[in-house]
């Protein structure tokens, strides 16, 4: 990550700092995800409705954005640069390849795969740890989502079938 400041003031310099354009981002994902659950219902607090997780999550997510926003107006952030934009775009690629891979080869495969290629995201990344962070975190979310909670989550459905 380079520590350049940006120079001038100008609209264009904003939008070269990290936390500015982060908090751009953070801001309108949440506004999006609120977006797409509006039509569930949010009920009440005593019968939550399946609207209400999603809705105050967003919120929640919306208004830690605001403050990185306008955070990022008091001081001169740091220079955004190709470099910085190696995490975000691994850990979006693995969004992707879990949702890619999950039907045909299950969670057993998609899990593991989503860690590691997240982890391309940071040159820092101790592949042994990594790995077993992996199997282990999916070993959970199989025990959560398929065993306790009974979501229709293919497991390997080249081995096992669905």
């Amino acid at each position: 990550m380079s520590s350049e400041k940006p120079t001038g003031s100008g609209a264009a310099s904003l939008l070269l700092r990290q936390d500015f354009l982060g908090g751009l981002v953070v801001t309108a994902v949440a506004a999006i995800a609120y977006w797409l659950g509006s039509d569930l219902a949010v009920g009440t607090l005593g019968g939550m409705g399946p609207g209400l997780l999603p809705k105050v999550l967003s919120l929640l997510l919306g208004a830690l954005g605001l403050l990185l926003l306008f955070g990022s107006l008091r001081d001169v952030g740091v220079r955004l640069t190709v470099g910085s934009l190696r995490g975000p775009i691994f850990v979006f690629g693995a969004l992707i390849a879990f949702g890619l891979a999950v039907r045909p080869l299950g969670l057993v495969a998609a899990g593991p795969l989503a860690i590691i290629i997240g982890a391309f995201g940071s040159d820092e990344v101790k592949w042994v740890e990594t790995i077993v962070s992996g199997l282990l975190t999916t070993l959970f979310c199989i025990v959560l989502f398929k065993l306790a909670l009974g979501l229709p989550i293919p497991l390997a459905p080249w081995l096992l079938g669905y």
